[in-house]
């Protein structure tokens, strides 16, 4: 999976938005104001942060030599995953979702209503 289909299967979820809070080169993309996700543009290979169930974590670096504990962030719920190997776009998109789907778990009652009336 390339960059911009990355973006695009982000950017079609519910309460997606996209900003660079931190440089001109980290692209993060949150739901209802929380992170999901986040790449750099200028990384080689491609790859992007994911949170992740700490288990599911420790389970997915063990099976996938493309999948290693966060760069940068906290190594027991975030992954690194390349997307220019060889994982599957199936794969891939799953991962994306269940960062999603953690966040929004996570949210407060407030904002998962909130989330649900867009």
């Amino acid at each position: 999976m390339d960059i911009e289909t990355f973006r695009a299967y982000c950017l079609k979820k519910k309460g997606v938005t996209e900003a660079f809070p931190f440089d001109e080169s980290t692209l993060v993309f949150k739901v209802m104001g929380k992170m999901f996700a986040l790449t750099g543009l200028h990384r080689f290979p491609f790859s992007v942060n994911l949170k992740c169930d700490p288990d599911r974590a420790v389970e997915l670096r063990d099976y996938h030599q493309e999948i290693t504990p966060g760069y940068h962030m906290s190594k027991k719920h975030w992954n690194t995953v390349n997307f220019s190997g060889g994982l599957s776009t199936h794969l891939l998109c799953e991962l994306i979702d269940h960062s999603y789907d953690l966040v929004v778990s996570g949210l407060t009652k407030k904002l998962k209503h909130e989330l649900a009336q867009l």
